[in-house]
């Protein structure tokens, strides 16, 4: 891109449309582990490695799944255990997805929030010899 504007440097902020701010915000913090940044009304952001958590209450009749959101971590198997010990509901465990060519594989394992967006866990696993 030839242009004198800086090119896109991140993601900085992801919206979820919620129902109920509070039971979202705790399941975010509380069972997820992340950090809390701050409310207004009944908006809620969190923190997620750098990149907030826009949680935005609409009545129900507005509200419609979000886009999944992908959580990296280092060992998918152990975060796959701790979140189900905290009553996250997965829809299968943690699977293979891809194999690139250089032989690190893409592992994923889907969950839904209190209020029915699809999350999931996702690693990158280097098979050892």
């Amino acid at each position: 891109m030839n242009s004198e504007v800086d090119g896109i440097t991140g993601v900085g902020q992801i919206s979820l449309l919620v129902r109920d701010t509070e039971r979202a915000t705790q399941f975010f913090t509380q069972t997820l582990g992340l950090s809390h940044l701050y409310s207004f009304g009944d908006l809620a952001f969190i923190d997620c490695a750098g990149v907030r958590l826009y949680l935005q209450r609409v009545p129900e009749e507005q509200w419609r799944p979000s886009s999944a959101i992908y959580f990296r971590v280092s060992d998918i198997e152990a975060h796959h255990r701790e979140l189900v010990q905290r009553g996250v509901a997965f829809t299968g465990a943690p699977h293979l997805i891809h194999r690139h060519d250089s032989g690190m594989e893409e592992w994923m394992a889907f969950f839904t929030d209190t209020e029915g967006n699809t999350l999931a866990l996702m690693a990158q696993v280097q098979p050892t010899s």
